[in-house]
């Protein structure tokens, strides 16, 4: 375990990025570790995937930044792209997901991602378009990074069904039918792993993500039964 290597070597290492449930995990974890210190990176500070820095308090001192963000710019005004298209993108020019962050979309201006640094020379020269449309490829500094903080509200509805076209639809307010052409897309996510099918069941506890417009967590859940 790296925790181990790092108490013993008083090294510091790094992950690749984790989801925010094994970011929870690994973090609990390391605390049995008294004499290391693990700091959790996404590059900005509402990142979801976040890589995971452990090492002795005096070596992470002087440790490098482990997250770059790179600029993807285009004219995405007639061939919008979503986060899946970027995804699909710098995946199509070998790189593994756990090299990458999160994809902040940016509208018809494109989007901002976060990566593994050692990926960003590679990336500039070699990414060259998303979906139809040419795109150029730079890095930005950390604090060039476009996000809002967190907005929340609570709401109920009452659905035939938990399937998670049925509930993400009423929260994120669109039609079932685009939310499953999302589905389709990539672009739905439930507790940070894609979604494949519309009939997925969601429980208590679930979080959807719906790129580009946010995510819900199902608090609980009440069943009715009706009598005629």
């Amino acid at each position: 375990m790296q925790a181990q290597r790092a108490s013993q070597r008083r090294d510091v290492f790094h992950t690749s990025f984790l989801t925010p449930p094994i970011i929870a995990e690994a973090m609990l974890a390391i605390e049995k570790f008294a004499d290391i210190k693990a700091v959790a990176q996404g590059g900005y500070p509402q990142a979801e995937r976040c890589r995971i820095s452990v090492g002795h308090p005096d070596s992470m001192r002087s440790d490098p930044d482990v997250v770059a963000a790179l600029s993807i710019s285009g004219n995405f005004r007639l061939e919008p792209c979503s986060h899946g298209d970027f995804l699909g993108a710098i995946l199509g020019a070998g790189i593994t997901r756990e090299k990458v962050g999160d994809i902040l979309l940016q509208g018809e201006r494109g989007a901002q991602v976060l990566v593994d640094p050692e990926l960003v020379d590679y990336l500039t020269s070699t990414l060259e378009k998303v979906g139809k449309v040419g795109v150029s490829c730079t890095q930005i500094p950390l604090l060039a990074i476009e996000y809002e903080p967190p907005r929340t509200k609570s709401f109920k509805t009452v659905e035939s069904s938990l399937r998670v076209d049925a509930v993400a639809s009423a929260g994120f307010k669109i039609s079932r039918t685009k939310l499953g052409s999302m589905i389709s897309s990539g672009d739905v996510r439930v507790n940070w792993s894609l979604v494949s099918k519309s009939g997925a069941t969601l429980k208590a506890g679930d979080v959807v993500s719906v790129s580009g417009m946010g995510r819900l967590k199902v608090k609980s859940i009440t069943s009715y039964c009706l009598f005629e």
